[in-house]
């Protein structure tokens, strides 16, 4: 059965409906520049007592900020993006923490490549853009790449009408999605979020 993790999630009411449809991870983003962003403080409110895996999603932090921000909320995991990726992803692991670590793809490029990346770490694959760190709400060619051999997670433009046909064509451990379950930028729509967690975990 595929992992499925929401992301984006700014609402006590988003967090509760995401976990009642069946998510085994949900996600709050630290990225001052995203429209999603929550403040570290918001996020330890909204994580507290969740019974899922619970996961900061950074961009630009050293690992001290990164270790800092997990202090603070208790989270179980990180997704840190951006400058010092590696070295926060690193610095988690070595913690024992949950660690998605971002591969961006462009075409049939993948950067970092999921091989080089520590058996620790789980890579996420996700749509390259140069300006945002994820939550562009759009797919890469799936068939541009070559399959990583070792789990990992598809992100990048999935929702509740392509999910199936992305978790046949790809074949990844886990999913992610964010914008296109939403009614507006960090507001989730229950309708959307149920029918893609059912249909992520049909396939």
């Amino acid at each position: 059965m595929t992992w499925v993790k929401v992301c984006g999630l700014t609402r006590p009411e988003d967090v509760e409906m995401a976990l009642e449809a069946g998510a085994d991870a949900i996600g709050f983003v630290l990225a001052p520049t995203s429209v999603r962003r929550v403040t570290v403080e918001r996020a330890a409110r909204l994580m507290a007592d969740v019974p899922a895996l619970r996961i900061l999603v950074t961009a630009d932090l050293d690992p001290a900020e990164v270790l800092a921000a997990v202090a603070v909320t208790a989270a179980d995991g990180v997704q840190p993006h951006g400058r010092h990726s590696s070295a926060a992803a690193d610095a988690a692991a070595a913690r024992g923490l949950f660690v998605l670590h971002p591969v961006a793809v462009s075409g049939t490029a993948l950067r970092p490549e999921p091989q080089a990346i520590p058996a620790d770490q789980i890579p996420i694959l996700d749509t390259s853009h140069a300006r945002l760190h994820g939550g562009t709400g759009k797919p890469f060619d799936w068939s541009a790449i070559v399959r990583p051999e070792r789990r990992f997670v598809l992100a990048g433009g999935l929702g509740a009408d392509n999910i199936s046909e992305a978790v046949e064509r790809v074949d990844p451990w886990g999913v992610d999605a964010s914008s296109r379950l939403e009614m507006s930028p960090g507001i989730k729509d229950p309708a959307k979020v149920a029918a893609f967690i059912r249909e992520a975990k049909r396939t």
